[in-house]
């Protein structure tokens, strides 16, 4: 991989992570404990409930993301970055820049 594509890959992974960190932080806020003093009525209470669920899964998702980009951050310089781990051949460029977390080629995630 030539080390201008390794570059705007790794620009392309800070902006990831700054976007992951803000939709974290947001999250957070949307699942927070749902008071029973809170006077929002029995279906409006459900509805919160089950939004909250909803953000909490997709706050798990979203840190698991956070996770694996900052592995490609510290990975990028690596000699193997970009080199699919099932069989060896190089990740394509297209899928590295928008997937950088990705560890398998196209060929290998259809298999």
């Amino acid at each position: 991989m030539q080390e201008a594509d390794k570059l705007e890959i790794k620009r392309v992974i800070e902006t990831k992570i700054q976007r992951a960190s803000e939709s974290i932080e947001e999250l957070k806020e949307l699942t927070k404990p749902i008071s029973p003093e809170n006077a929002i009525g029995r279906i409006s209470r459900m509805d919160a409930i089950n939004n909250r669920s909803v953000n909490e899964a997709a706050l798990r998702q979203t840190e698991q993301s956070l996770i694996k980009l900052n592995k490609a951050l510290l990975d990028i310089d690596l000699p193997n970055f970009g080199t699919c781990k099932k069989c060896g051949n190089e990740i394509q460029l297209g899928r590295l820049k928008f997937r950088p977390e990705s560890v398998f080629c196209m060929s290998c995630v259809k298999k």
